[in-house]
């Protein structure tokens, strides 16, 4: 239970992750199947009978996906997670509500986990989550793309998902797969079985080549359902023609139903095309507006009570509401007040809320906007100035758009910037003026708004085919020179589209290298590891041709590609071919060191760290202790002068030099080197933890290994367990470069367990380690090989060993069984 100012909301068996301004990071809560909607309410407005949450057709056409879904949730490990993503209007929501409600009848609990984030809160009180009794956990996160990545894997660490025993599903739904690479990679801290599914397009031909196919189906099943909720017998006529490729959604294809059946009941003919049947249905809401508020609409109340809000202002608080989505009451006064609608808020909001009702009247919400997304998003498009289709566009529309996003001075973005700018991103997809005329324009004049929009929306941005060069080099000009974890992904898609353009106006070949530069690094941190080398690779020869005609002009700009491009490739696995171009970088280092020490001594150094790592990679032992040694006679020349410029580099050079030095057998030198590392980390972190838990971490797993060596196991077991409880804390928020080291120290830790008698949580961890790395081989295959295959050897000595408990249930278990034939004879 947590309370904040008087406010006070609540779980029962599970967590609740929160802000330190209070507000959650997410809700959960028990899944529901929503009660009937009234047939008279939806048919005050046919776009109602669109909204997933209503269920007004049956579900219809995707039996397979459905029958997949069940067949995953039914076979695997305890605990799998399923990335289900397709474009809006798909119907990935109502597949999800479709399998939650058939879980919960084969006795699953179902809940539903809802971003805290510019969301409102539900009603005072606690959901109940305990399992007793349950066959199963199933937990649906919608809207998984618009999470930050730090967020998702918060969500995981709830205790909730982690009851041993209990059989547990997460299904995450998203519009695009771009944010699924780096959430797959965080999954491996928790043993998870991960997936994706792909809801492809409805199929143009059924069975047989029968015309219509799957979209025939669909159509006259919900047209039925529309007839049964308009009360009316329609006959059963063919289908308007569905071969275009708009109706491979099942959102257009229930549109053409729903519009069939609406215009008939009013006598009319109904439209064909996509586009007519968006203004068919836009125009539907304008007469709803007319009838509750138009002049010939019977008054409300008694004469001398205020006259309602006209339509037109309604118009305005409608296109309002479709870029802040639901609000508090202050929250939705702050966006009327922002987008200059003319009357009393209070009594605005209050007049909208009749036309647009909160989906949960329990959370005192405002600004309920059109549903589903997809009309809403051609609502702001049609209602913006510089369209052709027979729609009434609005003058006011676009100063609108702009007054809503407008910051006031430095400040950050208003509440609602995240969720505006991905509609519009996701309405300029189909609608090019939404893009140049509005969009671009303003990100070119605030660029902040596409960082503060999300990793979903600079996707979205990326991929929009008119974007011009301009307005991406403007997004670009607001990130940060260091790395923003919930962003990577959506900072590497722009600048992959930005970097033809860079090159194309690239003054000389040394602004093409940083071009590559700059792109093997965002590639780097986004996790695209093989690009990212690439990338690096053709930095290094542009450098490298720079060099031989003009040496020296470019010699520490083309050192430090040669140290990144050594790292790349040991990255991937390639340590054999690391070696050399890290040589390189130190005879550059060295040329420079020599003109001018004071400038480039530091940077010699950390090179010479970069070669003994990637010499002991490749097995040269003797020359990798001679290269850390120098970089430490280095640092501790450059500290006794400067210590706080140079103590971090000191310590990173002690790491190098005590590893180098226990794998040549000097255990005791290599011990006090390496607790003079901790010991520097230690102060560095305290006074920067952000910047320095990382690298103690990795000290302390090298410390650790240090007391192994010397057969101080308790002292090992320790020193390791700092470093995982460090590694877990930061793999909360730094998933994807975390994992590996993360999987380490629970190896690492499971064999001192186990030299000390623990075999039980010896096993556990080990069994830990190996399902974390058989994760991580789906990303990083070749350079992480070796590891597991040496972690799944280790296990198999555990399983073997006398009176170890068995876990048979368990993958990593039976494969760690298997694998014993094959490992039998290897060195222990």
């Amino acid at each position: 239970m947590h309370v904040e100012s008087g406010y006070g909301f609540g779980v029962i068996g599970a967590d609740i992750h929160v802000f330190g301004a209070g507000v959650p990071l997410y809700v959960l809560e028990v899944w529901a199947s929503p009660p009937p909607a009234d047939p008279a309410f939806l048919r005050e407005l046919p776009s109602r009978m669109l909204n997933a949450r209503f269920g007004v057709v049956p579900f219809t056409g995707r039996h397979a996906e459905l029958a997949e879904l069940q067949q995953w949730r039914d076979v695997g490990p305890r605990l799998a997670v399923r990335w289900l993503h397709a474009p809006g209007g798909q119907g990935k929501t109502r597949l999800a509500d479709e399998f939650a409600a058939a879980s919960v009848e084969e006795g699953w609990k179902a809940a539903a986990a809802t971003h805290g984030p510019g969301t409102v809160l539900p009603g005072p009180g606690s959901q109940d989550l305990r399992l007793d009794g349950a066959a199963g956990l199933l937990l649906v996160v919608d809207y998984a793309d618009r999470w930050p990545l730090s967020h998702l894997t918060w969500l995981m660490s709830n205790v909730l998902l982690h009851r041993p025993g209990v059989r547990t599903r997460v299904l995450m739904l998203g519009r695009g797969a771009e944010g699924w690479p780096a959430m797959r990679a965080a999954l491996g801290n928790h043993q998870a079985g991960t997936s994706s599914q792909q809801l492809t397009p409805l199929a143009r031909s059924g069975p047989g080549g029968t015309a219509g196919g799957h979209r025939n189906e669909m159509f006259q099943a919900a047209r039925a359902a529309f007839a049964s909720c308009y009360g009316v017998c329609l006959d059963t006529g063919a289908p308007p023609a569905l071969d275009d490729l708009d109706f491979g959604l099942t959102l257009t294809v229930h549109m053409a139903a729903l519009v069939e059946v609406d215009a008939r009941a009013a006598g009319t003919r109904p439209p064909h095309g996509l586009e007519a049947l968006t203004v068919y249905l836009l125009d539907r809401e304008h007469l709803h507006w007319e009838n509750l508020y138009g002049d010939s609409a019977p008054r409300l109340g008694p004469p001398e009570q205020d006259p309602p809000t006209p339509p037109s202002v309604i118009n305005r608080t409608v296109f309002a509401a479709a870029l802040t989505g639901p609000s508090s009451v202050p929250t939705g006064v702050q966006a009327l007040r922002a987008a200059g609608v003319p009357g009393d808020a209070h009594r605005v909001l209050a007049d909208h809320a009749r036309c647009y009702p909160p989906a949960d009247p329990d959370r005192g919400t405002v600004l309920e906007p059109l549903y589903p997304d997809r009309l809403a998003e051609d609502f702001l498009a049609l209602t913006l100035p510089g369209h052709r289709a027979d729609y009434p566009a609005r003058d006011w529309a676009g100063p609108t758009t702009s007054a809503l996003l407008e910051r006031a001075g430095a400040q950050a973005a208003v509440p609602w910037a995240p969720r505006a700018v991905t509609f519009l991103a996701s309405a300029a997809a189909r609608w090019p003026h939404v893009g140049t005329g509005r969009l671009y324009p303003m990100l070119v004049a605030d660029p902040r708004l596409a960082m503060e929009a999300g990793n979903s929306a600079l996707v979205l941005l990326a991929g929009l085919a008119d974007i011009g060069p301009q307005v991406l080099a403007a997004v670009a000009s607001a990130f940060p020179e260091h790395r923003v974890i919930d962003l990577d992904p959506g900072i590497a898609r722009i600048c992959q589209r930005l970097a033809p353009h860079r090159l194309a106006v690239a003054r000389g070949p040394a602004e093409r290298a940083r071009v590559h530069d700059l792109l093997g690094a965002r590639l780097f941190h986004a996790g695209l590891h093989d690009e990212a080398l690439r990338a690096t690779g053709t930095a290094v020869l542009l450098w490298a041709d720079l060099e031989r005609h003009d040496p020296g002009s470019h010699r520490q700009d083309y050192a430090a590609a040669l140290s990144d491009l050594s790292l790349r490739l040991s990255n991937v696995g390639r340590d054999d071919e690391a070696v050399r171009p890290a040589q390189r970088a130190v005879l550059a280092r060295r040329l420079l060191a020599r003109a001018e020490p004071a400038a480039h001594e530091a940077a010699l150094a950390t090179a010479l760290n970069t070669l003994g790592s990637a010499l002991a990679g490749q097995g040269g032992r003797v020359e990798a202790l001679g290269r850390h040694r120098e970089a430490v006679s280095i640092y501790r020349r450059l500290v006794r002068d400067r210590p706080s410029e140079h103590e971090p580099g000191l310590a990173e050079s002690l790491n190098g030099l005590a590893v180098a030095s226990a794998r040549v057998g000097r255990r005791r030198k290599a011990l006090a080197l390496q607790r003079e590392s901790v010991e520097i980390y230690r102060r560095l972190s305290r006074a920067a933890p952000a910047l320095y838990d990382a690298d103690l971490a990795s000290a302390l797993h090298n410390l650790a290994v240090c007391h192994s060596t010397r057969n101080r196991t308790r002292q090992a077991a320790e020193t390791e367990h700092e470093a995982l409880e460090i590694r877990r804390r930061l793999a909360r928020s730094n998933p994807a470069s975390m994992a590996p080291e993360l999987a380490g120290s629970y190896n690492n830790l499971a064999h001192y367990l186990m030299r000390l008698g623990d075999r039980t949580a010896a096993l556990a961890m080990a069994e830990h380690a190996v399902e974390m790395y058989r994760h991580l081989l789906h990303e990083r295959p070749i350079a992480l090989h070796g590891h597991y295959h040496r972690m799944l050897h280790g296990l198999t000595g555990m399983l073997n060993a006398p009176r170890a408990p068995r876990f048979a249930d368990e993958p990593a278990s039976r494969e760690a069984a298997t694998a014993h034939v094959s490992f039998r004879g290897a060195p222990r």
